[in-house]
């Protein structure tokens, strides 16, 4: 598995700011990292932003973080 690939991302609609929001918790556990209109485009930002920061943490000899946050139905059937 690419190392990228462990990390759980996900896209949701945000009420309050009438937009849909991507996440990485466990690369960007301060919230949302990205934003726009439409779902897709969010989803591929979101790959690309935890992509960059995968390699970034590589380049710099540094160990990338644990992959903790896993999908409830993943969890629930472990």
């Amino acid at each position: 598995m690419k190392s990228k690939d462990a990390y759980l991302k996900f896209v949701k609609w945000s009420e309050e700011d009438n937009l849909y929001v991507g996440y990485c918790p466990d690369l960007f556990p301060w919230g949302g990292v990205c934003h726009g209109e439409s779902e897709e485009p969010v989803y591929r930002e979101l790959c690309s932003l935890v992509q960059q920061e995968v390699n970034e943490l590589k380049t710099s000899g540094k160990d990338l973080p644990f992959p903790y946050t896993r999908p409830m139905r993943e969890s629930m059937t472990s």
